[in-house]
């Protein structure tokens, strides 16, 4: 698995069609950074069937809607499929890997600030 991630912002005032944002890229995940601020980050990110992120604690609670595809996300050990349109939120603190059993692309939030 490769993974490719573009920390450019994308231009401010200009109107995008987000799933169109980030192309997919064979066996591999790409991350483009939407806006990235020290309070937390955007990104949009395609995955390319078989590939995942792998798994993680975040400190944060983390937004993510699948905008195109399906992706299995399992936090603590419980798997939940999520179809283009759903969204979750994974809470912080808790043990949670994502994966494709096709490819997908997804929208990922992340505010740290309200914590202290």
């Amino acid at each position: 698995m490769k993974n490719e991630i573009d920390n450019t912002e994308l231009e401010k005032s200009k109107a995008y069609i987000t799933v169109e944002i980030i192309e997919y890229v064979p066996n591999s995940v790409v991350i483009k950074t939407i806006l990235k601020k020290s309070t937390g980050n955007i990104s949009v990110m395609s995955v390319d069937s078989g590939e995942g992120l792998t798994e993680k604690i975040s400190p944060f609670d983390t937004f993510v809607q699948i905008i195109e595809g399906k992706a299995e996300i399992v936090i603590d050990g419980k798997s939940v499929v999520l179809e283009t349109g759903q969204s979750m939120i994974i809470p912080a603190h808790k043990s949670n890997f994502i994966k494709a059993n096709g490819r997908f692309k997804m929208i990922s939030t992340v505010i740290k600030s309200g914590y202290e």
